[in-house]
């Protein structure tokens, strides 16, 4: 999203939301600008489940040392799955770093395409890869893609803000969140107010706002 799309976005949930209009004003502008580091983006991804952030930057660095800077799909798939282990991946993600990397060698997944396809089709080709759900192709579609209006309803995160934002007893389910979503008219800016909600609750993605 370009500085007017964010400026946009921000005036549009202001307006139409008095609680996301404070968050707004509490934590300032944010900045959500994609980068083109598409394979990477999914491996830093599949390192990063069910890990601290510090343990899956820590690993994610031993990584991409490992291979030089460079961890390429044939790299990958060459390397051993016992040095793969030292470096600090379950042998799951051993299991779905591969499965990524033989994808996109094999020309399932297009990488150089991924940009103008849909929210929705690069959901269906993303989930192919094992290891991968419907959450990490959400986060890769925000913070890589800067895709506008992404609702991650299934985010402990999301679910415990809107609870304590909107003083709701528990925490909602999906089918709750996207009617708030629709009754507050987030859309078509579903990834901003999803920022705020993360920053209210003073998540790991801190560095987002300016």
């Amino acid at each position: 999203m370009n500085n007017s799309e964010i400026n946009n976005s921000l005036k549009h949930l202001s307006r139409n939301d008095k609680i996301m209009s404070s968050l707004i004003k509490k934590f300032g502008r944010c900045n959500l600008q994609p980068h083109g580091q598409y394979f990477n983006s999914l491996l830093r991804s599949i390192i990063g489940q069910q890990l601290s952030v510090k343990a899956a930057d820590s690993i994610y660095r031993r990584f991409t040392e490992h291979f030089k800077g460079n961890p390429s799909a044939g790299k990958i798939q060459r390397e051993d799955d016992l040095i793969l282990r030292r470096i600090g991946l379950s042998n799951a993600k051993v299991k779905y770093e591969k499965d990524l990397a033989l994808k996109v060698k094999e020309g399932i997944i297009d990488m150089d395409s991924l940009a103008k396809k849909s929210d929705e089709q690069i959901i269906e080709v993303l989930t192919k890869v094992k290891g991968i759900g419907l959450w990490t192709v959400q986060m890769f579609l925000i913070f890589t893609l800067g895709r506008s209006d992404i609702l991650p309803v299934n985010d402990h995160g999301i679910r415990r803000s809107i609870m304590l934002n909107y003083g709701l007893k528990k925490l909602p389910d999906g089918k709750r969140i996207e009617q708030l979503a629709k009754k507050m008219g987030w859309h078509p800016y579903c990834s901003i107010a999803s920022l705020y909600l993360w920053k209210s609750l003073d998540s790991k993605f801190e560095t987002i706002m300016e």
